[in-house]
């Protein structure tokens, strides 16, 4: 598995170079005061002001520094080194208190102590990570009781699908071996100079919510939704302000949620 997560670790560590001058990401926007955050988890999640919460995969952070500008205290977790000094910079110069850990993120039982109100993760997560037994004994290790587990992510049904030729390509079940692609560009600018190998691994729903459900977690509400939150696969299409479609010629999944809670 190492050499899976050392490629991308650097493959990471080339896109945030793009995604922080990217539209999508709208970095001067978010500086200005922009809430990086989605009605979807927003909605779901709730007040957070003066809980602690544990952010899972969180890129650059922005999404860890909204959560902070809400009130919440915040610690983020990643891969990539230089998507974490893009994120301090940004914490820094907002004036923010995020702490941000460069990690695996399931090895963080072995580089962090404490528990939190909240885990939270989102948007492009667990399909680069190989085993979901050990991610869902992390976020229970890292919960206090009570507290909540929050995942918005891609439907794995949408992630059968070969987003340039609209083709059913890829395993709704997990074989145990990863995919190994090249890819060109990246999600946020698909005309970015980049051609670097990524490994990735395609999960079911039950195999998502399994492990969590052994781990004891409780499941307090399950959505999914026809629409995509980022215009961010080849070939959809804006129905609505904000709401993307993959153009599949049928009405699709898009995201899924999870909200649980640790006994």
């Amino acid at each position: 598995m190492k050499e899976y997560f050392d490629n991308n670790r650097n493959l990471w560590d080339t896109k945030v170079d793009f995604h922080k001058d990217s539209e999508m990401y709208d970095v001067p926007g978010f500086l200005k005061g922009k809430n990086s955050l989605n009605d979807i988890e927003l909605e779901a999640i709730g007040d957070v002001n003066g809980k602690s919460l544990l952010h899972l995969q969180c890129h650059f952070g922005q999404d860890s520094m909204s959560w902070a500008r809400m009130g919440a205290q915040v610690t983020g977790v990643d891969l990539s080194p230089k998507s974490l000094a893009l994120a301090r910079d940004l914490n820094s110069q907002l004036g923010l208190d995020v702490q941000f850990i460069e990690s695996n993120v399931l090895e963080l039982i072995e580089k962090h102590e404490g528990q939190y109100d909240i885990v939270f993760t989102s948007y492009g997560t667990f399909g680069w990570l190989p085993d979901l037994v050990q991610w869902a004994k992390v976020i229970h290790h890292f919960l206090k009781p009570g507290g909540i587990f929050y995942i918005a992510d891609f439907h794995p049904v949408l992630y059968m699908y070969d987003f340039p030729t609209k083709q059913l390509l890829f395993n709704y079940f997990n074989t145990g071996e990863p995919y190994e692609e090249i890819s060109e560009g990246t999600y946020a600018d698909r005309d970015a100079p980049i051609r670097h190998k990524e490994y990735f691994w395609c999960h079911s729903l039950s195999e998502v919510m399994g492990p969590l459900l052994q781990q004891g977690l409780n499941l307090l509400e399950f959505k999914e939704f026809d629409y995509s939150p980022y215009d961010c696969f080849e070939n959809m299409k804006e129905v609505e302000k904000g709401k993307y479609v993959f153009d599949a010629g049928i009405r699709l999944p898009h995201i899924f949620s999870l909200k649980m809670q640790k006994a």
